[in-house]
């Protein structure tokens, strides 16, 4: 018998990959009866069922948007299996948020594995996080560039740094491989450089702790809410390197030429670091359905904006002017007389 759901042909497509190394076509998916997405999402938590398998369910909704969203070098297969795998961490997010995490993660032919890209809960949205390796991915993409180079210099690593010397003579890191980890100590730099197609090399990006620190301090609003809220669950808390080579990526994007993917691909991880929604792939018939989503969300964490004051009336002066002039008129006739 054929799988009929998207879960069944998520299991069905992942093990058939798996066995034969094809890549796997995911058929068009139906559309789900039985309540809104909301309702059907909001049941299976209160009873406790699979929930996953119901999101998975009300996924096959958008079937055909996932298709027309997912690159085709990207594997269909290996995509939705990630998909499975981190939605039981997502059941509290919106189900509108989650879609349109996950649509704008298909449209950047990212896999949302924990290693290119990753789908974050804020609350009650779910937020596309794209990884350093997925800035890399995009940048290897744009047809522009040759290599990346991204790394960190740990303390007892040879490296040398002279901006002003001719490239590749400038800068130079030859790792301590040779030593245990231990030995050859903690990071102390983070660097991006990259060779252009073209054959020039671009400006090398060095970063120390403190750079980074000042980069998180001042422009991560998800680190800011996390350390607000005395929680250590940003990224920059559970993985501080990371995020300290991602920032030296994207200083490194200021320097070279940037796709049109590019662009739109650093807006998105601004707005999901902000905690706004990502709308960047919206299908057409749902566009009413994820504004009022939006319009939900920010209802529900307050509006901080200052209330306006309504302007007094204009009319209210025109007593005062009526009494000057009538003061005039008699101080008139005083200096006539």
């Amino acid at each position: 018998m054929a799988p009929s759901t998207l879960k069944d042909r998520v299991r069905a497509v992942t093990v058939e990959a798996q066995a034969t190394k094809l890549k796997p076509v995911i058929r068009r998916a139906e559309t789900v009866d039985g309540g809104t997405a909301e309702e059907l999402h909001a049941a299976e938590q209160a009873e406790g069922g699979e929930t996953t398998d119901a999101v998975l369910t009300w996924l096959e909704r958008y079937g055909e948007h996932f298709m027309k969203a997912l690159p085709s070098h990207v594997d269909t297969g290996a995509f939705f299996a990630a998909v499975r795998a981190i939605l039981p961490g997502l059941a509290p997010c919106t189900p509108a948020s989650l879609l349109q995490a996950l649509l704008t993660c298909a449209r950047f032919g990212l896999v949302p594995d924990g290693r290119h890209a990753i789908i974050k809960r804020e609350g009650k949205l779910a937020v596309f996080v794209p990884m350093y390796q997925g800035y890399v991915e995009l940048m290897y993409r744009s047809g522009r560039v040759g290599s990346v180079h991204v790394g960190l210099i740990r303390e007892g690593d040879e490296w040398n740094y002279e901006p002003t010397a001719p490239a590749p003579l400038d800068f130079t890191h030859k790792p301590a491989v040779e030593k245990p980890r231990a030995e050859r100590g903690a990071p102390i730099l983070a660097y991006a450089f990259c060779w252009m197609t073209s054959g020039a090399r671009s400006q090398v990006i060095v970063l120390s702790r403190e750079d980074a620190e000042l980069i998180r301090d001042e422009y991560s609003q998800a680190y800011q809410r996390a350390r607000d809220a005395g929680r250590a669950d940003s990224f920059w808390h559970t993985d501080f390197d990371a995020m300290w080579k991602k920032s030296a990526l994207r200083r490194l994007h200021k320097v070279v030429p940037l796709s049109a993917e590019l662009v739109q691909f650093s807006k998105a991880d601004d707005a999901g670091d902000a905690g706004q929604a990502q709308v960047l792939h919206v299908p057409d018939e749902d566009a009413q359905g994820f504004a009022e989503a939006t319009a939900d969300h920010k209802a529900a964490e307050g509006s901080h904006e200052p209330q306006r004051v309504a302007t007094l009336p204009r009319k209210r002066r025109q007593p005062k002017r009526a009494a000057s002039r009538k003061s005039r008129r008699q101080n008139g006739k005083g200096l006539r007389r």
